[in-house]
């Protein structure tokens, strides 16, 4: 096939500051105007700002090895090379802007396209794909960490199976994987077993360690939540299980995601004492246009964006708007038992000893759900909650977004469990909107 030129656009190495050594053995370019971009963004304090200061960092510490504008080689056996000369002979349609950083990225690679290499233009700016392919380049989406989200993987799977073998799940609480071979299990999978010959007859089962073993009854009552439906029902289960540490749930709205994942750590938390706190967490971006700066100290700013998880404790602890001494959750705040705070702040922490929940985690990216994972210390349990079809992030879509990548990358882990929600059972309009809007 030969070498190939990637031309990357910003928003590549903005979104992934380690995407130059994604592309295996060819050969990299970065046009000169990217840099010039990144300028603008060094110094913003959110993680476009911090991956525009470490592409930069990665940059210099390239140039070390040589001259960037004649490349210099990359550990993976390709190599990387500023680009810096445009020639005025390989020009523009007339209709397009000069001044664009965007089709002056676009001639760079039109002009090693003339030179008779094989171009690839790398963007995440579907207009900047549709103007390079109306111009006969080839040009494709930064898809390293691209999950295709009609196929993400939800959990648990429906399987018929003979009497006898359930009638042996209920005897020995187990039975060896190799019984039901024809099935392709992950790690912590859950399985409805049905009897083949009289569907009346069924069991709920986990795949672990090459066994399916029968799922213990759930305790009675969870502050206050019981399950509405099987799906729920698998959801308590792994939330519950100290054996499975990260924990990620989807579904579109009104499916119990958050309430359950937090009547869960409530529970653990205050009830069997596992935890030492829970920590409730979000990523924070508005819906619609930003109210912009807001007053108070940092827990006045907060609540605003907060407000979705105070309404959640409310319930579980039935505060009412009457209470005399303000909602019953500050007591626990107080104690220490409980902190909420946004994902702002969770850079450089160890957490250590919690439950740690980070509700709408399809606002992450895939890089910013890999540093909130590795934050996790010794005895924490985090559990990633969100909708892929709700995203309020530039810079993410149903299939680009923190909480699938986590999900597909670790599915068939040990450590990591999985449950989707699809039975809304917030309230029949909730479901009818989820469902048709």
């Amino acid at each position: 096939m030969g070498t190939k030129h990637f031309v990357l656009d910003t928003n590549v190495v903005l979104y992934d500051p380690n995407s130059i050594y994604n592309f295996q053995d060819n050969i990299v370019i970065i046009p000169i105007w990217i840099i010039e971009e990144i300028d603008a963004f060094k110094k913003d304090l959110n993680d476009t700002g911090r991956n525009a200061r470490e592409f930069s960092r990665h940059l210099d510490i390239l140039r070390k090895k040589g001259d960037l504008t004649q490349g210099v080689p990359l550990d993976n056996g390709g190599r990387l090379q500023v680009w810096i000369n445009f020639s005025q002979t390989v020009d523009l349609p007339f209709y397009l802007k000069k001044e664009s950083y965007d089709n002056l990225i676009l001639a760079t690679a039109f002009q090693l396209q003339k030179k008779g290499e094989q171009v690839v233009l790398i963007t995440r700016d579907v207009n900047l794909r549709i103007k390079a392919d109306a111009f006969g380049l080839s040009a494709m989406d930064y898809e390293t960490q691209r999950v295709e989200a009609d196929k993400l993987y939800d959990g648990w799977k429906d399987l018929k199976v003979t009497g006898q073998l359930i009638n042996d799940l209920y005897q020995n609480k187990r039975f060896d994987r190799a019984n039901i071979s024809s099935a392709i299990l992950n790690e912590n999978e859950f399985v409805c077993l049905t009897n083949e010959a009289n569907p009346s007859q069924s069991a709920l089962a986990i795949h672990r360690n090459s066994e399916i073993h029968l799922l213990p009854p759930l305790p009675p009552n969870i502050w206050g939540i019981r399950p509405r439906n099987i799906e729920q029902q698998l959801a308590l289960h792994l939330l519950l299980n100290d054996q499975i540490p990260l924990v990620t749930i989807t579904g579109k709205a009104g499916t119990g995601k958050t309430l359950l994942a937090l009547a869960a750590g409530m529970f653990k938390t205050m009830d069997e004492n596992h935890y030492q706190k829970c920590l409730v967490s979000r990523p924070i971006f508005p819906i619609g246009k930003d109210i912009g700066f807001l007053p108070g100290e940092v827990k006045d700013k907060l609540r605003p964006w907060m407000q979705p998880i105070f309404d959640n404790l409310e319930f579980l602890m039935h505060t009412t708007k009457n209470d005399r001494k303000g909602p019953r959750y500050n007591a626990l705040i107080e104690q220490g038992l409980l902190e909420i705070e946004a994902l702002t702040y969770i850079r450089g922490r160890s957490i250590a000893s919690q439950y740690f929940l980070v509700d709408e985690a399809q606002n992450l990216t895939p890089h910013e759900a890999k540093t909130i994972i590795t934050r996790v210390g010794e005895n924490t349990k985090i559990v990633l909650t969100g909708d892929i079809y709700q995203i309020d992030n530039y810079y993410n879509d149903s299939s680009h977004n923190g909480l699938s990548y986590v999900v597909e990358c670790l599915k068939s882990e040990p450590l990591a469990g999985h449950m989707t929600l699809s039975k809304g059972e917030r309230s029949p309009l909730a479901e009818l909107a989820a469902n048709r809007l």
